[in-house]
């Protein structure tokens, strides 16, 4: 089937508009990368006037989740890879193969007939050939995971060693392909510790997306956590932790919001009989109501990219207790400061950070004013001014 792009999108450049093509799977998803992406592309489009254009592969007629401006084009290429996920292993590889192959034909168009100053990946499928396009574009990678546990392989019915030796070759079939980029972006710079041998390496971090001046203003006996409802979140940790908290402050409550399957979670809770002090929600499209009317903000996952709820919470002005997990905690809290810090997967640590700001509303006052000064480092204006320079520098070849 032949692929055409309608005549929608001009070819000839009428001005010096730098013009950027982002490839993601898809838009319609609740998630940190999908958010981010969004709040960038808005602010270089609408405040620097950037030619943007979102190129993506899956769930054509599902508008974003996020409210994206009007001055972003979409092209959706219609490929549906994820909908690979419904057959077993060996289809998959087969019809993954013809998928990817698809996906590189109508990228490739699709990238000529935009005619990009640069096109960045967000390190997904095409990042297996992306470098191979010859549309003059310059190309970057930027990554919203950490390398830590990245592309970790985990299949069942492999022996241990197995797993492993197939992560190791597919991790460095992507370094190969990263070192062929133009510049590669990380989010932290503890991760950028772990990508041993790349030289085209810059730390740009994820903004805070929340603008309004909010400060938050409630002394409810409320502790918060948001995220996904998945393994890597540890809310399975954090329930254990609250069995220690509520022991001891049986009045406050613990609620947690995020998309994903939570009905494992709310099981754990009834065994543990927490009903009555944990709540597990879906995710909701307001949660600075959510922070303002918290006093603590818990942040339990086992390895992150960057943690974004955990800073956004600190602009709000919540104190915060988090594991130190590779990456982004370490980067964001100034332990004892603005928040506190505790052995990554250690719940009797987390329980005690949790009953030490329960217990001296003080030093929580004192580490929420810290927390909303220290964190406007990432504020957009900031993150994006490192964006601005990094673009302007690739174009002009000082990079």
């Amino acid at each position: 089937m032949k692929f055409v792009l309608e005549d929608i999108f001009p070819k000839k450049r009428s001005d010096n508009t730098i013009r950027l093509a982002y490839c993601i799977p898809s838009l319609n998803r609740a998630s940190g990368m999908e958010r981010v992406l969004t709040e960038k592309v808005n602010y270089l489009s609408d405040r620097l006037g950037y030619d943007i254009t979102i190129i993506t592969t899956d769930n054509k007629g599902i508008k974003p989740f996020f409210p994206l401006s009007n001055k972003v084009k979409i092209i959706q290429l219609d490929v549906n890879i994820d909908e690979l996920w419904r057959y077993s292993i060996g289809k998959r590889l087969f019809y993954y193969l013809i998928k990817q192959n698809e996906y590189h034909h109508k990228l490739e168009i699709t990238l000529r007939h935009l005619q990009p100053d640069i096109t960045i990946s967000l390190l997904r499928r095409e990042i297996n050939f992306i470098n191979d396009i010859k549309d003059g574009s310059k190309k970057i990678g930027e990554i919203h995971f950490g390398r830590y546990k990245y592309r970790e392989i985990n299949i069942k019915i492999l022996p241990n060693f197995i797993n492993k030796g197939l992560s190791f070759l597919w991790m460095r079939q992507l370094d190969n392909k990263i070192k062929k980029l133009d510049r590669f972006i990380v989010l932290t710079n503890e991760d950028a510790s772990y990508w041993k041998g790349i030289d085209n390496i810059s730390v740009i971090p994820n903004p805070i997306t929340i603008h309004e001046e909010v400060t938050k203003h409630s002394n409810a006996k409320r502790v918060i956590a948001v995220g996904r409802y998945t393994y890597q979140k540890g809310f399975d940790m954090l329930i254990d932790a609250w069995k220690l908290v509520h022991s001891k402050h049986p009045d406050w409550t613990l609620n947690i919001y995020g998309p994903g399957n939570k009905e494992s979670y709310e099981q754990l809770i009834i065994k543990n009989n927490l009903s009555s002090s944990i709540t597990c929600y879906g995710a909701t499209n307001n949660i600075i109501k959510e922070y303002e009317e918290s006093s603590i903000f818990v942040f339990s996952s086992r390895y992150e990219g960057f943690g974004l709820v955990l800073a956004e919470a600190m602009s709000v002005g919540l104190p915060c207790v988090s594991f130190s997990c590779p990456c982004g905690p370490r980067d964001i809290i100034h332990d004892g400061e603005d928040g506190i810090l505790c052995e990554n997967g250690n719940s009797t640590m987390l329980a005690e950070g949790i009953c030490k700001l329960i217990e001296d509303p003080i030093l929580r006052n004192e580490m929420s004013k810290l927390a909303k000064k220290n964190i406007q480092r990432y504020n957009i204006d900031n993150i994006m001014e490192l964006w601005h320079r990094l673009f302007t520098n690739i174009i002009s070849g000082k990079i």
